[in-house]
C-alpha cells in the first residue's frame, strides 16, 4: 500500500501520511473546531447471519479494541453454528459502489479483508485502494470457514497472488488457506509454517502470519510470523472449547485494530494474539445454538451479563459494609463474613478494605462475588475502581474526595452501579447530574469506623433525602438501637440503612444481621 499512497500523496504535494495527518488536523485546528481523530478500520467481507465470523466479529473485534469499523458487504451467508446453509454474493457493481461511498467520505486508517468471494470482487476492491491512501491493508484469505464450508472457490486465487497478495502489508493465513495459496502444499509441521511463510512473503506481501491452530503435530497453539528477515513464534496453550468460530476474522481485525492506533506490526500482532486467546479462554463455557462451532464473545460480557440482574433500589434496605480491622479481631476472612451476612439477610455488599494489598483485596473481591451471585445479591467496592473492573463486581461506591462520578461512569460504563457520599442537598443534586445510581448520606450518628467524620442528625438527612432525586441509603454509626428512629423518618427515597460495626464487629456476623432485618421490618411497618 506504501507505494499507491505515494503516488497520491505525491499528486497533492504531500509527503507522507504522517504529513496527511499532520496537515488534516491543522485544518480542524484553523477551523477553531475541537476535534478528536478516531482509529478507524473498514472491513471488507462477508456477513455471518450467525454473527460468529465475517463482518460480525470484524466489528466486535474493533469495538472491544476501541476502534471504529466501517464495512463494505461483498456476501450474505446463510450460518449458523452447525454450518453455512447458503452464500448469495453481492454484485460486483454494488461492492464497487459501498467502497466508493466509505472511501471517499470518512477515509479509513487500515483496511481489512476477510470473504472476498470472486475475482471480480478482488479487482474492484484493488482497484479502489489504488484511488485512495491508506496506512496499511491487513488481508484475512478467507477461503473454507472454520467448519470446512468452502466460501471462496479456486477461481480467485490467482487474482489474490497477482493483485490482493502484492499490495498486502500483512496476510493472515490459517494452514488450509496457505496450502490453497501456495498450490496444495501439505503443511503439518512447524518447519512446514515457516516455509510457507517464507513463500507467501515473496509473492509480495510485506509480512505473513501462518496460523497453527490446526497443527496436528503440536501440543501448543503456534503461529509463525515473518517480516522478510526474521521469524518469530507466537505459542500459547491450547484452549479446549467448540466455541472457536470467527477467530481468523477476529484475530485479523484486531491486528488492523492495533495499526490503526498506530501500532507497529509485530507489537500488533502480539496484542491480537493476547486478545484472542483472552476471548477464547473466557467463551469455553458459553453455550449459543446447537451445533460444534459456537461464536467467541468478543467484548467479554455475555457471562457476566447472564449473572448480574439491573439495580433495584430495594437492594439498600440493609446494606453491609466490610471493615478488615474488625473481620481480623474476631479471626475471621472477609469471604466469611460476607458469606454470613448475605444468609443473615443482607440485600447487598459493599467492600471496604482500607489496610490489605491490592492484590489480595482484589482476591477477596474475586471470591466474595462468587458468593454475591449464587445468592443474587449485587458486591460494590469502596473507592477502588480499578479492583471493581478487574474483578467484575457491580459497582463502586465513591467519597466526596474521590473520583468524581461522572468520571467513574465513563470508566465503568452505563450498567454498573455508582453510589456516592454525600452530605449536603447541592452534592446529592450533582451526584444525580454526574449518573448516580443512589447516594448515601451520613453520617448521621457519630461512628469510630470514619476519624473527623462530622454527623448530620436525622434532620439533615431527610433535608438531604428531600432534595435528592435518587435512592437514599443512610450511612453513619447506625446500629440496632438507632436503625427504627431512621427508617421511620418518613420519605420515600429512603431505602435503606448501611452499617458497619453493627454487623461485623460481632462475633456472630449472621445472629447480628438477623435481628437488624427483623428491626428494620418492623419500621417498615409502622412507616406505613
Amino acid at each position: 500500500m506504501a507505494y499507491f499512497c505515494s503516488q497520491v500523496f505525491a499528486s497533492q504535494g504531500i509527503k507522507s501520511f504522517h504529513q496527511y495527518s499532520f496537515l488534516h488536523l491543522k485544518v480542524m485546528q484553523d477551523d477553531n473546531v475541537s476535534k478528536v481523530r478516531v482509529p478507524h478500520v473498514l472491513t471488507v467481507a462477508g456477513s455471518d447471519s450467525g454473527a460468529g465470523a465475517g463482518i460480525q466479529a470484524d466489528l466486535k473485534a474493533c469495538a472491544a479494541r476501541g476502534v471504529y469499523c466501517s464495512t463494505v458487504i461483498t456476501a450474505v451467508t446463510a450460518q449458523n453454528t452447525v454450518g453455512v446453509q447458503g452464500v448469495n454474493i453481492v454484485p460486483e457493481d454494488f461492492v464497487a459502489e459501498q467502497l466508493r461511498s466509505i472511501l471517499s467520505d470518512m477515509p479509513p486508517n487500515v483496511v481489512k479483508t476477510g470473504m472476498l468471494p470472486s475475482a471480480g470482487i478482488v479487482k474492484t476492491l484493488c482497484q479502489s485502494l489504488k484511488e485512495f491512501p491508506l496506512q496499511a491493508l491487513v488481508v484475512d484469505p478467507v477461503m473454507v470457514s472454520t467448519s470446512g464450508h468452502t466460501l471462496a472457490g479456486p477461481s480467485i486465487l490467482d487474482s489474490f497472488r497477482e493483485e490482493l497478495l502484492p499490495m498486502a502489508d500483512i496476510v493472515t493465513p490459517n494452514l488450509k488457506e496457505a496450502s490453497a495459496l501456495l498450490g496444495g502444499v501439505p503443511l503439518e509441521t512447524i518447519a512446514d509454517m515457516r516455509s510457507a511463510a517464507k513463500a507467501i512473503h515473496d509473492i509480495g506481501p510485506r509480512n505473513v502470519l501462518v496460523k497453527g491452530g490446526d497443527l496436528p503435530a503440536s501440543l501448543d497453539a503456534v503461529d509463525v510470523f515473518y517480516d522478510g528477515n526474521d521469524f518469530y513464534e507466537f505459542r500459547s496453550s491450547r484452549i479446549m472449547t467448540p466455541n472457536t468460530h470467527g477467530t481468523g476474522c477476529t484475530l485479523a481485525s484486531t491486528v488492523a485494530a492495533e495499526l490503526a492506533k498506530g501500532s507497529q506490526m509485530l507489537s500488533a500482532v502480539k496484542v491480537a494474539k493476547r486478545y484472542v486467546e483472552a476471548a477464547l479462554s473466557y467463551s469455553k463455557n458459553i453455550v449459543i445454538g446447537g451445533g460444534c462451532q459456537g461464536p467467541i464473545d468478543h467484548l467479554l460480557k455475555l457471562k457476566s451479563n447472564v449473572q448480574r440482574r439491573p439495580f433495584d433500589p430495594c437492594d439498600l434496605f440493609l446494606y453491609a459494609v466490610t471493615d478488615s480491622r474488625m473481620n481480623k479481631k474476631w479471626g475471621r476472612s472477609v469471604v466469611d463474613a460476607v458469606k454470613a451476612a448475605i444468609e443473615g439477610g443482607a440485600s447487598i455488599i459493599q467492600l471496604r478494605e482500607k489496610e490489605v494489598e491490592t492484590s489480595d483485596f482484589l482476591e477477596a473481591a474475586k471470591d466474595c462475588l462468587k458468593i454475591c451471585r449464587v445468592h443474587g445479591i449485587p458486591l460494590l467496592i469502596n473507592d477502588r475502581i480499578d479492583v471493581a473492573l478487574a474483578s467484575d463486581a457491580d459497582g463502586v461506591h465513591i467519597g466526596q474526595s474521590d473520583m468524581p462520578a461522572h468520571v467513574a461512569r465513563a470508566l465503568l460504563g452505563p450498567d454498573k452501579i455508582i453510589g456516592v457520599s454525600c452530605k449536603r442537598p447541592e452534592q446529592a443534586q450533582q451526584a444525580w447530574i454526574d449518573g448516580a445510581d443512589y447516594i448515601g448520606s451520613g453520617g448521621v450518628y457519630p461512628t469510630n469506623t470514619k476519624e473527623n467524620n462530622k454527623t448530620i442528625g436525622l434532620d439533615g438527612l431527610k433535608t438531604v433525602c428531600l432534595s435528592s432525586k435518587l435512592p437514599v441509603v443512610a450511612i453513619g454509626g447506625i446500629g440496632m438501637s438507632n436503625a427504627q428512629a431512621v427508617m421511620e423518618l418518613g420519605v420515600p427515597n429512603l431505602k435503606g440503612v448501611a452499617v458497619v460495626s453493627a454487623l461485623f464487629d460481632r462475633e456472630c456476623v449472621l445472629t447480628e444481621t438477623r435481628k437488624l432485618l427483623e428491626v428494620l421490618k418492623e419500621s417498615t411497618k409502622v412507616a406505613n
